[in-house]
């Protein structure tokens, strides 16, 4: 890889290359080393967890936010968190497909959109996935998975995400990170997809595997400390707060109970706040939240706003309970698990969605629109579970299969 690090600090950083500030911890910061590295682009990494002192310089560059990775161009700008399509874009990298038409187009590189691709190639056929980030969705930036078949000790999520692309790669599968999907035409069962380049591909069938995004409270307060104590992932931004006195966790479902566990890893309490009476996370994982000296509960409570201190960082959170009065509470962090959205936008009305933008499909997986099938996290229905992603993933491929068959015969 076309790298030096922090530790070589007496080493001068070229003029003409770009510096990428990120800590071992951080699943953003392992993917943006490896998309540059794949790229063959030269960077110096500095790390933080080695050299605290260039906090500041984070920092600065984000208005005072601690933001990771924050990567910055030898003409002085810079970008903060960016996907792989942003970076790619900046750096005016190609992006477009090896060939104009395919079997199969995969739009979304997560375990389910992976899984299809290798039953499809294994079938033969000519398969393209695109994910307009980087692959191994949800799961690539999971800390640890323990309840996936085959792994008694658990696995990684970044290693499990490895694994299904490298297998992939193995049975001659296209993968084109950091390129997205603008639109899909769809007529007598074949496909017309263009690509976030403008790049125009024929596919014989589409999957569309986009997944879900974490929802935001959307309470005052909230857009304007995202980064500054505001955030969406344990894993990404969690060892910020090693021994912060307080850290909140929004929501009562499993991934908040899960997500909670893991920052007491870093946080000397954490208080998970959920609205509804009673948490909706399994019986296991309220067990073990039960039973953690340093973990708490609160419930029928409301989050009311997202409180900024002097320093520009969150100070409180501010919480309203069932008696209706309000208070604040003192935190430096609040992480927020409060459901997911489907990634559904950019279809543009061309299949139909449920009310919520989840996209409806018949038992075989197919959606309105002959040719074009959706499954795993971003389908209506789905369990939003790992393992029954993957098994939608196997499922729709063999599908596929039929449709493309059905096609051939004018059937």
């Amino acid at each position: 890889m076309p790298e030096t690090t922090s530790t070589d600090r007496d080493l001068p950083v070229p003029a003409d290359m770009l510096v990428l500030y990120g800590a071992s911890w951080c699943p953003d910061c392992r993917r943006s080393k490896a998309f540059l590295g794949e790229q063959r682009v030269p960077f110096h990494y500095v790390d933080l967890e080695a050299h605290p002192e260039e906090d500041a310089t984070v920092e600065r560059y984000n208005d005072g936010k601690r933001i990771i990775p924050t990567i910055v161009f030898p003409d002085g700008s810079h970008l903060a968190e960016p996907s792989n399509e942003e970076l790619a874009e900046k750096l005016g990298l190609r992006r477009d497909a090896g060939m104009t038409s395919y079997d199969v187009v995969i739009v979304g590189g997560g375990p389910t959109g992976l899984t299809t691709a290798i039953y499809a190639a294994r079938e033969n056929l000519r398969t393209l996935v695109l994910d307009r980030s980087a692959l191994g969705g949800q799961a690539g930036v999971t800390e640890r998975l323990d309840n996936y078949p085959g792994f008694p000790d658990g696995i990684g999520g970044a290693d499990l995400a490895d694994r299904f692309a490298r297998q992939a790669a193995r049975y001659g599968v296209e993968l084109l990170p950091a390129v997205g999907v603008t639109g899909i035409e769809s007529a007598g069962g074949t496909a017309r997809v263009t690509t976030s380049t403008g790049q125009v591909l024929m596919a014989g069938a589409v999957l569309v595997a986009t997944g879900s995004t974490y929802r935001r409270t959307e309470a005052p307060g909230e857009a304007d400390l995202i980064g500054a104590g505001v955030h969406f992932c344990a894993t990404c931004d969690g060892p910020f707060y090693r021994d912060a006195a307080e850290v909140v966790v929004i929501g009562g479902g499993n991934s908040g109970f899960e997500e909670g566990l893991f920052l007491t890893q870093f946080a000397q309490h954490v208080t998970i706040v959920e609205r509804s009476g009673s948490p909706r996370a399994s019986r296991l994982l309220q067990d073990k939240v039960a039973d953690h000296p340093r973990m708490s509960v609160l419930t029928d409570t409301t989050v009311t706003g997202f409180v900024k201190g002097d320093d520009g960082k969150l100070a409180s959170v501010g919480l309203r309970g069932a008696d209706g009065v309000e208070s604040d509470h003192p935190a430096s962090a609040a992480f927020v698990f409060v459901g997911l959205d489907p990634n559904t936008a950019w279809l543009d009305g061309l299949v139909e969605l449920d009310a919520a933008g989840f996209v409806v499909t018949d038992r075989t997986m197919e959606t309105s629109v002959r040719g074009v099938f959706a499954a795993g996290d971003v389908r209506a229905g789905s369990t939003k579970q790992l393992a029954s992603a993957v098994g939608e993933g196997a499922a729709v491929a063999l599908q596929i299969r039929h449709h493309l068959d059905s096609v051939l015969s004018g059937s």
